[in-house]
């Protein structure tokens, strides 16, 4: 199996950096990209895991390949077509496309190209290749809720961290950390920073003993709070505004595509080319659309708030927590009155009517000209 996780200086020596594109920026178009493949699943009612391994397989492929060679939307579109055939929540590529067409503007669109459906299903061959075939991903979302179960305290307020925790999870997707850690150190982690936010102290758990420290010292080992520390300073860290989200969001210069030109052969390419180079001329670009407010599909009450001012709380939710198994089994609930059952019919007698030509065709006894079959002993 590969080793999917990588070091600070992985992520610092990617191909796009060696490619001129500097880390910011590179953070940049990475955010964007996920961000677009979360309001795409949404839009298109997708379950949260699959949006989950749409976007892991967006930070995977772009370890190996460059933002200038590959244009980060027609490669999140790529990836959520491949993810909704992974987790058996499948869309057609014309549907994805369609709602790319109305989450992006036009200047962005064009990196589609003349056929939009052509470069995203010939970048899927790419992709395939890219994470080596290795389709499954695991997610911290299920590993939270298993974590959370075992987590004894006030059951509104372990309510209210877990939606926090799991919220976090939901940005955690805009950042690396699912290519730096395990899920499961993420889980921890995330639910760390949301008991911290929400004022919620773990003091007793199932499973107890002596030799546990902390609460998570019987799911995951030899974890440092460095580390903790790491992943929830990387999460917080997207609720800080930055000068590369300042900056006016531009694509970096990529060669233009074309159906003679299919992605294999542009990532073989140098984008960087001569002034005299007939390839870089760029399209005129079509009149900006006029600005629409985007509504939420499925929008959730918000009903969590901290009291950090530097980090203020996330105004989106993606998907909410399943609610936590209540401790009890009682008696099941009533059920809704039944229409009342058609009255029993009489039963049926079945009349035996004789074919007009019953014994014409074989008469009884042996055929003419024949012995009996079985002669008489």
């Amino acid at each position: 199996m590969p080793n999917w996780y990588y070091d600070k200086k992985d992520l610092r020596n990617t191909p796009s950096a060696r490619d001129g594109v500097d880390y910011e920026t590179e953070r940049r178009y990475r955010k964007e990209g996920a961000r677009f493949i979360m309001e795409a699943g949404a839009s298109m009612s997708l379950g949260h895991n699959t949006v989950a391994t749409g976007v892991v397989y967006f930070h995977r492929f772009y370890m190996f390949h460059s933002f200038r060679t590959f244009p980060r939307f027609v490669t999140a579109s790529c990836c959520l077509f491949l993810a909704g055939k992974v987790e058996e929540t499948p869309k057609k590529c014309k549907d994805i496309i369609k709602t790319a067409r109305g989450l992006l503007s036009d200047e962005k669109f064009q990196s589609f190209g003349d056929d939009p459906k052509e470069e995203v299903m010939t970048l899927e061959r790419i992709l395939l290749q890219t994470i080596k075939f290795d389709l499954q991903v695991e997610h911290p979302y299920s590993f939270l809720v298993k974590y959370a179960k075992c987590l004894k305290g006030d059951s509104a307020k372990l309510q209210k961290m877990v939606q926090m925790a799991w919220n976090f999870v939901n940005d955690s997707l805009s950042t690396t950390v699912s290519i730096q850690w395990e899920p499961e150190i993420i889980a921890v982690a995330l639910i760390y920073l949301a008991s911290k936010l929400s004022k919620f102290t773990v003091v007793d758990w199932v499973g107890k003993k002596q030799d546990h420290l902390k609460w998570w010292d019987m799911f995951v080992q030899d974890v440092t709070m460095e580390i903790l520390e790491e992943i929830c300073h990387q999460v917080l860290d997207l609720y800080q505004p930055s000068q590369a989200e300042s900056a006016p969001s531009k694509s970096p210069p990529q060669l233009p595509p074309s159906k003679a030109s299919p992605p294999m052969k542009r990532a073989n390419i140098s984008p960087i080319t001569s002034k005299n180079s007939p390839n870089i001329a760029v399209k005129t670009p079509l009149p900006p659309m006029p600005p629409t407010e985007v509504v939420e599909a499925n929008p959730i009450p918000k009903h969590i708030t901290t009291e950090n001012p530097h980090y203020p709380y996330p105004p989106y939710p993606m998907h909410p927590v399943p609610p936590m198994p209540p401790q009890g089994h009682g008696p099941p609930p009533p059920y809704a009155t039944m229409p009342p059952a058609m009255p029993p019919q009489p039963p049926q007698t079945w009349q035996h009517y004789p074919h007009p030509n019953a014994n014409k065709y074989y008469p009884p006894g042996p055929p003419p000209g024949r012995n009996p079959y079985y002669p008489p002993q």
